[in-house]
């Protein structure tokens, strides 16, 4: 396989992964967030917070670049379950908890107000583009009457019922699964290999306009991306392309797709979306069949790439062949910026 590993590693750091400047500015804008529900539970008389944790991709490191700046950022906040009480003294049902925290998130500098939905509070920051969600939970706990032993379990306020999810474990899993893949991965869980190729295969997968609603959810996609993983100490390019075909390959056994930490299923048998991930991989893994040619040229090369992902920042990448002396030994080249014609073509929507 022709080696373009640094132009994958460089779309990667380029045009995928979210800067620190933007996870930093996000984080800031749900801490600020965390004030003021604190405030609003306060001052509305309701049970206090036992704390607030950001989940999710966030969390992960897996957040990608979005064209429009749709972003989200999940900070679930937790109760204990004997204060989320209603006034008979019965559990309080799972769309009053998400009232409650709505309620205690107004406020009017606000040009929308947070909103309560079906599975959190959206709190919405519309000229940044984004968003934070804030789901409910509760923690439960009890004792065994022989062991002695207290178990401890949280409850996500999830339509009409409250339904078991531990996103702190997700993470944890998650973190997990990169510091044992990874080659490289960083003491925090931080941009291992195994944390890029996830990254990729999500931003493969949001790469166009029409599929954002048709295909497998982030998490969907980390847990197969789990699964599958093909570690490779020297190159992403090779990494990445084979995670793809291992996911096709699992994909093609079933499509059900297994929960990494609760006893259920992320997508059940006959899961639409996960089929659809699947079709688009087969698809277009046919663009990189002409990097197994011992003449595929750069340029050949860059454009497999560009039709993979749907962009044209491949194509403004130099051939490392064509650089001079000078270029050589001051070290890679300067790595151009590009826009995917997801971008072009939505720009002005």
């Amino acid at each position: 396989m022709k080696d373009c590993n640094e132009q994958v590693k460089g779309f990667e750091r380029a045009a995928v992964r979210m800067s620190k400047d933007d996870r930093a500015d996000i984080f800031g804008k749900a801490k600020i967030n965390r004030d003021r529900l604190r405030n609003g539970l306060d001052r509305n008389g309701s049970p206090k917070a036992i704390g607030s944790r950001t989940q999710g991709s966030y969390a992960m490191k897996t957040m990608i670049q979005h064209d429009r700046n749709d972003y989200d950022v999940d900070d679930g906040v937790y109760f204990k379950r004997d204060k989320l009480k209603n006034d008979q003294g019965q559990d309080k049902a799972p769309e009053d908890a998400r009232k409650m925290v709505s309620d205690a998130l107004q406020d009017k500098r606000f040009a929308d107000q947070p909103e309560a939905r079906n599975n959190c509070v959206r709190v919405y920051y519309k000229s940044e583009g984004y968003h934070v969600d804030v789901p409910v939970y509760r923690e439960n706990r009890k004792t065994d009457p022989f062991t002695g032993v207290e178990k401890k379990w949280f409850e996500i306020a999830a339509g009409d019922t409250w339904r078991e999810s531990d996103p702190l474990a997700n993470t944890q899993w998650f973190r997990d699964a990169n510091a044992s893949k990874s080659p490289d991965a960083s003491a925090d869980g931080n941009d291992g290999q195994f944390v890029r190729i996830v990254r990729m295969v999500k931003a493969f997968a949001r790469s166009r306009w029409g599929w954002t609603d048709k295909i497998a959810s982030g998490f969907t996609i980390s847990k197969l991306c789990c699964d599958t993983f093909t570690r490779d100490d020297d190159r992403d390019d090779r990494s990445f392309r084979e995670t793809l075909r291992g996911i096709s390959l699992q994909l093609a056994l079933g499509v059900a797709v297994r929960h990494p930490v609760l006893n259920e299923n992320l997508a059940e048998s006959g899961d639409a979306k996960t089929a659809f991930l699947k079709e688009k991989i087969d698809e277009n893994l046919k663009h990189l069949e002409v990097l197994d040619r011992l003449d595929c040229t750069h340029d050949e090369a860059m454009k497999a790439w560009d039709a993979l992902f749907f962009t044209d920042w491949f194509s403004k990448q130099p051939d490392p062949s064509k650089k001079s002396k000078i270029e050589k030994a001051s070290g890679p080249a300067v790595i151009k910026q590009g826009e995917s014609r997801y971008a072009k073509e939505n720009r002005h929507r």
